[in-house]
Formats: structure tokens, C-alpha cells, sequence
């Protein structure tokens, strides 16, 4: 029997690496044939996440992991504050060398003729620049998209309007005509990094010039969720897209034993809730409000009457973002009175089992930042959503949500984390009460797309069977 073995090279950002290890995990169970390695850099923002990853191998003995060591001269962060993007080409490409020699020694290591070769290198699209070293090396490179088939329409399409006008968009520019999109895109919905002028734009062109250059496009998505989408790349200039979705690290284990306390605290309290009557809200690892946004958030959860879970990170005292609350903050930036006005009605918390909480009972919707994993993992579990966006391609999927898909309600679509705007707590307030009708037409649609969702991935289903096609263009049958 044929064996192959693929190398993994993920982003070291928590939703990237993650959603890797989960589809080389599903790669594995699907086919005994295929053995994986993933290559690891330190993380760029949680050191945690690397012990992370590793207790999400713990049981897979075709799977393993290569911690790369550190570089000797990193890019600045004060880069990283100008445009992240920028920050993580130069990081990645500063890695290239390392990678190269870890592959290079597997190959050296699989010289003898019983030895399972490498078939090629399965690449995150901000590490699209390992394509080189896949092309010295004499290996096929396969890009695994974290995000969705609007977001993969977007990056295809970026090049061409780089050739035809070669600066970064403005605001003030007309809506874009794409081609994985129903309707015109704003401008103020595409991801910040194309208006950012400090190496930003210029960065993410590099990345887009890439996506063509791979034997094969994997995405995270389903295509029932983005038929549109997905029907728009069989223009013959697109390289085969293989739709693998919902890929999720469904046991959403706890990071570590503070986290453990706190998931025993949080579920306790959901147990004690009635069915759907919770709202859950939840902004990412990163994702964080300074404290007049804090304040209009529980005035807004306040006057809507609902139960509510809030997740809430707040900026750290050094300006970066995502630190969790600490109770002795709570007091001091929200608003006078408000804990003992709420009583046992809601739930503050630093971090909250995401997957988990969208799958308890109790939980009637969600108020998201709009990240494609927590997008996937609402569907899964039929948890209709409200849109708040902060950054990276975010504004895209909220706009995807609300304007194509009619499967989430628009608190805002264009809010961006960097913009010092404030939300305030009336529209807080009507988006909660909109997402928590119990009868509405996006909560249907979502309970439909949930199930599709779940279909989808059972043998037979749309991405098993794309799998299944990936599989055949991995290992050909002789």
C-alpha cells in the first residue's frame, strides 16, 4: 500500500494553527495511508498555545510535531503595531532557512526504500513563501485556508486590480465586484490591511500573488454555507479549491489550569439557565474594548432584560491587546451599580470555552467578532449571531453573514478594533433582542445550515467527498 507523508507548516497565531492540526488530524482518520508533520515556530502572541497544540496530538501517533528554534533577530514589534501583516511576512520569511533544513533532514531521513516519502507541504497562506523552498526541494505546496471562500474569492482577486492601479484602496473607493461575492463589496468591509499604507497593503499583495502558485487550494468551509463562492473558481485560472469544512477541534480543551476553574465556574452557571435564553458574547484571543466601550456593552445588556455570558478582555497596561478582565478592574470600569443590578442575570468571565458554550442548551445567540472559526463553530451548534467585527478579514464575513447569507443580524459590519469608535448601548441593546427572537427567519436559517453543517462532513457528505477527491490528488492511483 502507497503511504505518504505531509508537512505541515502553519502560522503560529492560535485560530491558524489550531484549525491546521484539527484537518491534518481529520486527514489522518480518513486515510491510514498518510502520516503528518507539522512544523512549528514559537507563537507570535500566546506562548501558551504552544503547549496547546501539543496536548492536541497527545493521542495521534501519525502526527507529529517540530518545534523550529527561535530566530536571532525578530521584526521589531513597534512593526507589529503599524500593520501585523507586515510584521508576519518578515517573521515568516526570516523562518524560511529554518524550514528548509527541517525538511530537508526528514527527506535525508527517508532515503531507504521502505521509507514513507514526503508528498508535499500543506501551507497556511501567510506562510505562502515556503512555496519556495516546496519548489527547490522538488515538492508540491497545497494552501490550507483557515477562512472562508468570500475571504479566498478576495485573495484571487487582489492581484489583478494591483496591476490595473497599484496603491492601497481608499474609502472613498466604489464598491468591489467579486467574484465569490453576490453583491458589491464596500470598501469599509474589506480587511484593514488593504488601506494600510505602512507596508501593510504591500505585504498582503505579496501573500495574494502566491495563492496561485499552489498545486491545490484547501478551505475551511462547506459548500453549502458559500455555494456562490465556491461555484465561482471553476473558471479554469483557479487551481482545483477542495472545501473541507466544518474543520473544529471539537473538544475545545481548556489552555490551562486557571482556565480549567474558570470552565468549571462558567458551565455550573449555564446548567442553571433556562433552554436559549442566554446570550453568549465572546471577541477572540485578541480581540479587546477600552473602558467607555465596556461601559455602553452592559448598559446595553442591561436594558435588553436578557441573561447573558460575557467574555471580556480588556487592553493590557502595556497597549497590547487581549489581556483578561481581572474582578478587581470590573468594578472600576463598569458602570456604578451595575453587578449588583445584574445579580445572578449574567456572567463575567476572562475566558470561556467557546465551543463548548455554543453547544450548552442554554445558549440563544451569540454577539461575535466574526472570526471564521467562531463562525463555523455557531453553525455547528445553530447559534444564531450578531455581527461585531474587529479585524483582519472579519468585516468580510460579517457582510458575507448578514448580506448574502442571512445568517447572522448586523449590530455593525465595518467596526474596526483600531478605529476609537464607541458602539453605543441602544444598538447593543437592539441587536441583542433581534438575535434572541426565538422565532425569527436567521434563527431558522441557522438551525438549517447547522445541520447541513454536520452532513456535510459524514461519509457521503460534500466534504468528505471533496476530501476524498484531495486524497486522489495527493496519492494517484497507480
Amino acid at each position: 500500500m502507497k503511504k505518504a507523508e505531509l508537512v505541515f507548516v502553519p502560522t503560529p497565531a492560535a485560530g491558524h494553527c489550531i484549525s491546521a492540526i484539527e484537518f491534518a488530524k481529520r486527514l489522518i482518520h480518513t486515510d491510514d495511508r498518510f502520516s503528518v508533520t507539522i512544523l512549528q515556530m514559537p507563537s507570535l502572541l500566546n506562548p501558551h498555545s504552544d503547549i496547546y497544540n501539543k496536548s492536541l496530538l497527545a493521542s495521534e501517533t501519525r502526527l507529529h510535531l517540530i518545534d523550529l528554534p527561535p530566530i536571532d533577530h525578530p521584526p521589531p514589534h513597534d512593526l507589529f503595531l503599524k500593520s501585523a501583516e507586515h510584521y508576519i511576512l518578515l517573521f515568516i520569511e526570516s523562518y524560511i532557512p529554518h524550514v528548509k533544513d527541517a525538511i530537508t533532514h526528514l527527506m535525508s531521513s527517508r532515503s531507504s526504500p521502505d521509507s514513507v516519502p514526503l508528498a508535499g507541504l500543506v501551507l497556511d497562506f501567510f506562510c505562502l513563501p515556503m512555496i519556495d523552498v516546496a519548489n527547490q526541494l522538488g515538492l508540491p505546496s497545497y494552501l490550507y485556508l483557515t477562512s472562508g471562500a468570500g475571504f479566498l474569492g478576495l485573495m484571487l482577486s487582489l492581484p489583478t486590480r494591483h496591476s490595473q492601479i497599484g496603491t492601497e484602496f481608499e474609502d472613498s473607493d466604489p464598491d468591489l465586484d467579486l467574484p465569490s461575492f453576490v453583491n458589491p463589496v464596500p470598501v469599509r468591509v474589506l480587511p484593514e490591511v488593504v488601506s494600510n499604507k505602512h507596508g501593510g497593503y504591500a505585504a498582503f499583495i505579496k501573500f495574494a500573488q502566491r495563492f496561485k502558485e499552489a498545486k491545490a487550494i484547501i478551505v475551511n468551509t462547506f459548500s453549502e454555507l458559500e455555494p456562490y463562492a465556491v461555484e465561482s473558481f471553476a473558471d479554469g485560472q483557479t487551481p482545483p479549491v477542495y472545501t473541507v469544512g466544518p474543520v473544529l477541534d471539537l473538544g475545545g480543551q481548556a489552555h490551562s489550569g486557571s482556565d480549567r476553574v474558570d470552565r468549571s465556574k462558567i458551565m455550573g452557571w449555564l446548567d442553571a439557565q433556562p433552554e436559549s435564553y442566554v446570550v453568549f458574547l465572546c471577541f477572540g484571543s485578541i480581540g479587546a474594548f477600552d473602558a467607555p466601550q465596556v461601559r455602553e456593552i452592559a448598559l446595553g445588556l442591561e436594558r435588553s432584560g436578557h441573561r447573558f455570558l460575557w467574555a471580556l478582555r480588556l487592553p493590557g497596561p502595556d497597549g497590547k491587546l487581549g489581556g483578561s478582565s481581572d474582578g478587581t478592574e470590573l468594578s472600576e470600569i463598569l458602570p456604578e451599580g451595575f453587578l449588583d443590578r445584574i445579580g445572578e442575570r449574567g456572567m463575567i468571565c476572562g475566558w470561556a470555552p467557546q465551543m463548548e458554550v455554543l453547544a450548552h442548551k442554554a445558549i440563544g445567540g451569540f454577539v461575535s467578532h466574526c472570526g471564521w472559526n467562531s463562525i463555523l463553530e455557531s453553525i455547528w451548534n445553530s447559534v444564531p449571531m450578531a455581527t461585531w467585527p474587529m479585524y483582519a478579514e472579519q468585516q468580510l464575513n460579517a457582510f458575507g453573514l448578514v448580506k448574502e447569507l442571512g445568517l447572522a443580524v448586523e449590530l455593525r459590519l465595518d467596526y474596526r478594533q483600531s478605529g476609537g469608535e464607541v458602539v453605543v448601548a441602544e444598538e447593543i441593546d437592539g441587536a441583542i433582542r433581534c438575535v434572541m427572537e426565538h422565532d425569527s427567519m436567521v434563527r431558522k436559517k441557522v438551525k438549517e445550515m447547522g445541520e447541513m453543517s454536520r452532513r456535510a462532513v459524514m461519509e457521503g457528505g460534500s466534504s468528505s467527498n471533496s476530501l476524498g477527491r484531495l486524497i486522489a490528488d495527493i496519492i494517484p492511483i497507480d
